[in-house]
């Protein structure tokens, strides 16, 4: 899922603020939180599974924790460099969705799991792509930038994209799912962005902290729709798992050469290539769980995306430092 984390900035002296200490330490430690809350919920699906109930405020409190990350001049970027922003928010929004059919095509997926690899193809940016841009020495204000559009455009994409791409699988009432989408996503957002701009002293003093509710929120949300499929797991873990792997691997390679092809910059490639690659599979697993309830198994790819993709992101941004460091060495 997106794992969504608050966005550190580059530190403005050698020492790192207690902001960018805490997002790094939540990113390093989020895969072990977000593997254990997976298997606590295979171990004890019958006693989580009562916290589906509450996906959809979880979620809201994530991205209302990415709404007090914001600041207005996040979104000025937009005038400032608009050619990066479009390439990046078209990318998003192009490759996942394709590449998640192409896949669901190739690998003869079920309905129910196929249509939950579109809906995480066509999910906006993950936040903790924020963080992983800052680990891999790419563009954080763009990284939030790219991010913040693609989730402002949720609302409207994401329903329009999932019923147009999986609705030869099963009906999609793209309606219904962007009302939702509002209410968990946009909503909370602006929310938080106001509230910061009425409270900025207050606001800067629980930054630190937001790391920690966000990866708590999505490991919440991972244990309510794991435990209410585990037993569709076990039969089909290692298919949904190929797919997610694929999904995500392809998502990182062709973000990075169209950045690379089309701005020529190292650092928006390696930018684009995260958030690309990167979704906030955290609205996927909750919009399947709510809007296909009868196919639990429709969650399931998000599910597995928002354990993968923090892994395969840490990953990344230690290779991407590494290329830098043997630049330096040649």
């Amino acid at each position: 899922m997106t794992a969504p984390v608050t966005t550190p900035g580059p530190a403005p002296s050698n020492e790192p603020s207690s902001e960018d200490r805490s997002a790094r330490l939540a990113v390093t430690v989020f895969p072990l939180m977000i593997i254990a809350s997976f298997i606590m919920a295979m171990l004890l699906p019958e006693q989580l599974s009562p916290l589906s109930a509450g996906t959809s405020y979880a979620l809201g409190i994530i991205m209302f924790g990415m709404g007090l990350t914001l600041t207005p001049p996040d979104f000025a970027l937009v005038v400032k460099r608009p050619l990066p922003v479009l390439i990046g928010v078209l990318a998003q929004f192009v490759i996942m969705p394709l590449t998640a059919v192409l896949l669901t095509w190739l690998l003869h997926l079920p309905s129910a799991i196929a249509v939950g690899v579109v809906l995480v193809g066509c999910a906006p940016g993950g936040t903790s792509s924020n963080v992983i841009s800052y680990l891999a020495r790419g563009d954080v204000a763009l990284s939030v930038t790219m991010t913040s559009v693609s989730t402002l455009l949720a609302p409207l994409a994401t329903p329009l994209l999932t019923q147009w791409l999986a609705g030869a699988y099963m009906p999609v009432n793209a309606g219904a799912m962007a009302t939702s989408i509002v209410k968990m996503v946009l909503v909370p957002v602006i929310g938080g962005l106001v509230v910061r701009m009425l409270l900025p002293r207050l606001v800067a003093r629980v930054l630190p902290a937001m790391p920690w509710v966000s990866v708590l929120g999505i490991c919440y949300v991972v244990m309510a729709v794991v435990s209410g499929s585990a037993g569709k797991i076990l039969s089909a873990g290692a298919t949904v798992l190929a797919v997610v792997v694929l999904h995500n691997l392809i998502g990182y390679l062709l973000g990075f050469v169209t950045g690379k092809v089309l701005v020529r910059d190292e650092r928006v490639a390696r930018t684009t290539s995260i958030e690309v690659g990167m979704q906030n599979s955290g609205l996927a697993a909750t919009l399947a769980a709510g809007h296909f309830a009868s196919t639990p198994e429709t969650a399931l790819p998000g599910a597995v995306f928002s354990v993968w993709h923090n892994l395969s992101g840490a990953v990344l941004a230690m290779c991407y430092r590494s290329r830098d460091r043997k630049v330096l060495a040649a």
